[in-house]
């Protein structure tokens, strides 16, 4: 293993550590990683009823034969949480040899690009986000190349990583504007040259084709179906049960705020001084691409784009590392030798100072001891206020969520006891629990994750708030000392 492999592989350790700390003792965080989770059971015990939910098939069919290992919730968690590692090392390895990056500076990228809080945060949870990472980092890769040399084989590579990238996550269709501006920007006519126009199409139709056939043979009805999953995560006409509605708000300083709050100080200013630091490489033409334009056109379309749609700080997930390149890149400009290694290594230190306070503070979880309580109990069904945090530690048992109280009495006759008034409540903006809140509970636990401020944040897309909003609720969520209380259905 030469110098530069073996420098990287030591910066992903650490990367790996900072993702994986605490995490055996922390739950699913959110109800779309437990709904995934048990989405991924359906699918390797061959039933395909929610394959296309999200719109991520991919994501389903590549993690499911990890279920056949054995592999509880953590064990998913875990090997979920690596794969967004191995994405950190494949953009520090394409952006370095790039910039041709020494092998100190390109394990000091992949450490400064891993320690971001965001992707630390989302890294530990159990959706499409890691896979996402992963085949981004391969479309810049492959695309930057077709950029360079422009050709039907590096054109279709290309192609190739956006099929995959759809196949993941819905979410990946936001790369599709910003790679037709590319084209326009090189106005090379590569696309439009000997048929490659319908080589791209058919590459990207074709797991459409493929698996829609599957969804046939498997019975699924049509709105169950990859194209029909599409329709209605773009058309939302009804407001869902936080009372948003719809997908476009223009805020053009959320992001900001975020990336002030959260992430490197370094990067908001990067992004704020990077148009003069790289003007010349930036607005002057030249005949082949460089990369800082390549990084920048990509982070800045992102940020313009998501200022546009309602927000969360996944609106950015692509753009974190980017954003982070990119920094590097202009200290790399600004200074060099020890005076640029000191400066990363004082940057990813505060980064993890901020991943402790808010990401470690929050994780670790009393879902157990909620288990516990109702197996000494021999509660055989279990009731949750939105949240499903408990299922996957419960996995034997039962759990139905409800979204209003007043759905109790039915579910009452039906013989359920018990309800967990779940703060997840608080967290989605769903506020129909006001007598369920006042009636005694025969057992009670704080569980942190609930008042954290990332997970929040996360839902404003959810509740359609503004970033401030949200932090208010959270604040105010955080005054209440317990999060999960037992309540008997008398």
């Amino acid at each position: 293993m030469n110098q530069r492999l073996l420098l990287l592989f030591l910066a992903l350790l650490v990367v790996a550590a900072v993702r994986l700390y605490g995490l055996a003792g922390a739950a699913l965080p959110d109800y779309d990683s437990v709904y995934n989770w048990q989405i991924v059971r359906e699918v390797a015990a061959g039933d395909l009823t929610h394959l296309f939910h999200q719109g991520a098939p991919l994501f389903y069919l590549i993690i499911a034969p990890l279920v056949w290992l054995g592999g509880n919730f953590h064990f998913l968690q875990h090997a979920n949480a690596l794969l967004s590692v191995v994405a950190v090392g494949s953009l520090a390895t394409f952006v370095g040899r790039e910039a041709r990056l020494s092998a100190w500076q390109t394990a000091g990228l992949a450490l400064f690009i891993g320690t971001s809080v965001f992707l630390t945060f989302s890294g530990r949870d159990f959706t499409m986000n890691s896979g996402n990472l992963l085949v981004f980092a391969g479309l810049l890769r492959a695309y930057y190349h077709r950029l360079q040399v422009p050709s039907r084989q590096t054109l279709l590579r290309a192609a190739v990583w956006l099929m995959l990238g759809i196949g993941f996550n819905y979410r990946f269709l936001f790369t599709v504007p910003i790679l037709v501006a590319f084209e326009l920007l090189a106005a090379d006519d590569l696309l439009l040259r000997r048929g490659n126009a319908w080589r791209v199409i058919a590459i990207l139709v074709a797991p459409f084709v493929v698996l829609g056939l599957v969804s046939l043979v498997a019975g699924l009805p049509l709105q169950r179906q990859w194209l029909a999953v599409y329709y209605g995560l773009i058309m939302r006409g009804e407001p869902n049960l936080a009372g948003n509605v719809g997908i476009f708000h223009l805020d053009l300083l959320y992001y900001f705020y975020f990336l002030r709050d959260f992430e490197s100080p370094l990067v908001l200013l990067t992004l704020l001084v990077a148009p003069v630091l790289w003007r010349r490489e930036l607005f002057q033409r030249q005949q082949l691409p460089n990369l800082a334009r390549y990084l920048a056109v990509w982070g800045y379309c992102f940020l313009a784009g998501m200022s546009l749609l309602i927000k969360a700080p996944r609106g950015l997930l692509l753009a974190y590392g980017v954003f982070y390149a990119l920094t590097f890149l202009s200290l790399r400009r600004l200074v060099s030798g020890k005076v640029l290694g000191v400066l990363v290594l004082l940057a990813v230190g505060f980064n993890v100072y901020r991943i402790e306070r808010e990401v470690y503070s929050y994780a670790p979880t009393n879902y157990p001891k909620v288990a516990e309580w109702l197996r000494n109990q021999r509660v055989a069904k279990l009731l949750s206020t939105i949240g499903q945090g408990a299922a996957p530690f419960v996995a034997s048992m039962p759990v139905v969520v409800i979204t209003d109280e007043k759905q109790l009495p039915a579910l009452r006759q039906q013989s359920y006891r018990y309800v967990l008034l779940d703060a997840y409540w608080r967290v989605a903006g769903v506020q129909r629990f006001e007598a369920l809140r006042r009636q005694p509970a025969v057992a009670a636990w704080p569980e942190l994750q609930l008042t954290s401020p990332l997970l929040f944040l996360e839902h404003s897309e959810y509740t359609g708030l503004t970033y401030h909003q949200t932090l208010a609720r959270q604040q105010a969520a955080a005054r209440d000392s317990l999060q999960l209380r037992l309540i008997r259905l008398e």
